[in-house]
């Protein structure tokens, strides 16, 4: 008789305990759609033999299907090559890949993918890895500076599947499916919805969950147990008005990572979906940490089995076979021993930048932010301005500070925030940009990287209100205020909005309420007069005329302070 996939399997042998097992046994899942055996190790085969032919060692792997993430990463361990996990395909992150990487497979651009057609059998003998010599690079996330990549062993994750079976497989039997919502090209992602289903014989996920009605219709096409892989970001925004009961029915533990889980959203996610979440602490550098409940636990993190934690100095310090070698390891969080063996976390280490050659610490802006009642989250960045290098800050507002922006505006809302800053920051380290978000932006992982931040303030349209519209003519009211990209080198000591803006403005805003043409079908500018300028903190009145007989559309910029500019833009006769 063909054996079962045994229930737990070392990550070494993983392919040999698949290829000995009962070909009909899923590997993946999502409901909907299965993935065997046959099916995964004829695909691990196609990635092995393509992948060996290649030139190169390291070689760079992106795929969204985690199955066939997972064929193509053990087709290339048993390749005998390195794998580099780059978190996303972001141009500044492929920039930085050329340097880590030999040749770029799956959805890269231009990344390569085994023939279909070639694929005609499970690939044979598939040999124990050598966990010593078998190894990845991964990168952290960004959330506190450039990525930077971290090479890891087989061993150092086989010794991190080993740690969480042992801690958790209460939660968990070898059927029980894996929901998600993070990316598998993350640490964390990696080991809860690949590596750990893969050694304990449960089928891992298909695909990940964007939207919590996913996370409904995952539940209602297959009805058996499910564990749910999830993030903070994802957690804290759970909306009432959801099939709840179908959840219940089906998710037996709830996994959160990534970042502080905060309490109200522990709450939320026992109330709503009866599990209290597990929350593992730990980061890319050191794998998992410590995880904890907070029913049970309260803020006390107990170590994952083989962590040794002490503190040093005032910061928490770890020891265990996650790491690369045995020595102790200092991490940028402060804690405070809690008994039992356990500890709270006290913050991370102050982000010290300077700024006109003082220190200044990103991590205490933050604090006293989130100290203001019309604050909910906050996080800050330096940015490069024509002044130098200046603070800009990113604010989730609370429904109080919600209604002063409704009620007052982005410019006197931040006005307010600098002078609750003032008595405890250096002036120089005041905000000069804010931005005003519904949610933080976040990663696949539920990370709130540096890059992501500094996009929110690369915003170069201003605030619009539209105040009236035909089909030919429309109205609406610019707020025009000092945060806005525009007026970065125009200039420094008298800030104005250059004429190139002013026309681009027109250019977004008139396609929204009039049957103008798209911007490829440009022809020129006529009559263009620029009256007055424009600066900082403005209410800028925009009157569009479509002319549908000279295919052109009018405009004119005023405010109280009188016209700024005026002219026509014409566009292509063959244009639509």
């Amino acid at each position: 008789m063909v054996e079962r996939h045994p229930v737990w399997t070392g990550l070494g042998g993983v392919m040999a305990a698949l290829a000995a097992a009962d070909g009909a046994h899923p590997v993946a899942c999502d409901g909907a759609r299965t993935v065997d055996t046959v099916q995964f190790l004829a695909r691990a085969a196609a990635w092995r033999r393509m992948l060996a032919l290649a030139p190169g060692r390291r070689w760079a792997i992106h795929l969204d299907d985690t199955a066939e993430f997972a064929a193509a990463l053990f087709g290339a361990w048993h390749a005998g090559k390195h794998v580099v996990l780059p978190g996303d395909t972001r141009p500044e992150t492929l920039v930085a890949l050329r340097a880590q990487s030999d040749g770029w497979a799956g959805n890269l651009p231009g990344g390569a993918l085994p023939d279909p057609a070639q694929v005609t059998d499970t690939g044979g003998d598939w040999p124990n890895l050598a966990t010593q010599d078998t190894g990845i690079t991964l990168f952290t996330s960004g959330s506190t500076g450039a990525p930077e990549a971290i090479d890891k062993r087989l061993g150092q994750l086989d010794a991190e599947v080993h740690a969480l079976q042992q801690a958790f497989r209460h939660t968990c039997s070898d059927t029980t499916r894996v929901l998600c919502t993070v990316s598998h090209q993350h640490i964390y992602g990696l080991l809860f919805t690949v590596l750990w289903p893969m050694a304990a014989g449960r089928p891992m996920p298909l695909s990940r969950l964007a939207f919590h009605e996913e996370l409904v219709a995952a539940c209602q096409s297959g009805g058996t147990p499910a564990v749910l892989v999830s993030s903070p970001a994802f957690l804290k925004r759970l909306p009432d008005a959801l099939d709840w009961p179908v959840i219940r029915h089906v998710v037996r533990a709830v996994f959160s990572s990534g970042g502080p889980l905060p309490p109200e959203a522990a709450a939320a996610t026992l109330r709503l979906m009866g599990q209290s979440p597990i929350e593992v602490f730990g980061s890319s550098e050191t794998g998992g940490v410590a995880w904890r409940q907070r029913p049970v636990e309260g803020d006390r993190w107990t170590a994952l089995p083989g962590v040794a934690w002490r503190l040093q100095d005032g910061f928490l310090s770890v020891r265990s076979p996650h790491l690369a070698d045995d020595n102790w390891y200092v991490c940028t969080d402060r804690a405070l021993p809690a008994g039992d063996d356990s500890f709270v976390l006290a913050g991370r280490a102050d982000r010290i930048v300077k700024i006109e050659e003082k220190r200044i610490s990103l991590t205490q802006i933050e604090q006293c932010l989130m100290a203001s009642p019309w604050v909910r989250e906050a996080r800050v960045v330096t940015m490069e301005l024509d002044v130098g290098v200046r603070v800009a800050a990113a604010v989730v507002l609370s429904d109080d500070g919600q209604a002063q922006l409704d009620a007052y505006g982005r410019s006197v809302l931040g006005s307010a925030l600098r002078r609750h800053l003032a008595d405890a920051i250096d002036p120089v380290a005041l905000p000069r940009r804010w931005g005003f978000l519904g949610a933080l932006p976040c990663n696949a992982q539920g990370k709130t990287t540096e890059v992501m931040l500094r996009e929110v303030f690369r915003r170069t349209m201003p605030d619009v209100r539209w105040l009236a519209h035909d089909a030919v003519s429309a109205m609406a009211e610019l707020h025009v205020t000092e945060d806005l990209a525009v007026f970065d080198g125009h200039f420094p000591s008298a800030p104005v909005v250059p004429g190139v803006a002013q026309v681009d403005w027109v250019m977004a805003l008139a396609p929204q309420k009039l049957p103008v043409p798209p911007r490829q079908h440009f022809a020129g500018m006529d009559i263009l007069k620029f009256h007055a300028v424009i600066r900082p903190n403005t209410r800028v009145r925009v009157e569009l005329i479509w002319h549908a007989d000279l295919h052109a559309l009018g405009f004119r910029l005023s405010s109280d302070a009188g016209h700024h500019a005026s002219g026509k833009i014409v566009f292509h006769r063959g244009a639509p």
